[in-house]
C-alpha cells in the first residue's frame, strides 16, 4: 500500500487538494482556493484538525457524508458519498488516521 497523501492541484483558475488514504481513495475534498497559499493553509489545517473528534460534522441525509471544520467553524474539507452511516464513520476514521502524516504530491 501506498503512504497517504495530498494532491494538490489547479483546475478551472484555482487550487485544491484531495487527501488520499494508503488505498488511493479520496477521503477528504476541499473548497476551491483562490491562491496556492491558500490551499496550502488548508492543508495544514487538515493536519491540525483531523485528529479532533469535536471537528467533524456528520450528515445523514439524502447521504452520509461529513466534514471537517477548523476551530472557527468553517469548512475544511467534505468526505465522498457513503451509503450507510459505519461507512461515513469509517471514513472519519482514515481522515484521522491519515490527515496528519500524509505527504504533499504537488501536481500544481
Amino acid at each position: 500500500m501506498a503512504n497517504p497523501k495530498f494532491d494538490l492541484f489547479k483546475s478551472s483558475g484555482e487550487f485544491y487538494f484531495h487527501l488520499k488514504a494508503e488505498n488511493s481513495q479520496t477521503i477528504l475534498s476541499s473548497e476551491g482556493y483562490i491562491s496556492k497559499q491558500g490551499a496550502e493553509n488548508g492543508i495544514k489545517s487538515v493536519k491540525e484538525n483531523a485528529p479532533l473528534d469535536k471537528r467533524y460534522v456528520k450528515k445523514d441525509t439524502p447521504t452520509y457524508t461529513f466534514v471537517l471544520t477548523a476551530a472557527n467553524g468553517i469548512t475544511i474539507g467534505r468526505s465522498e458519498s457513503y451509503t450507510t452511516a459505519a461507512g461515513r464513520d469509517n471514513g472519519i476514521a482514515a481522515v484521522k488516521r491519515c490527515g496528519p502524516i500524509a505527504d504533499i504530491n504537488d501536481l500544481t
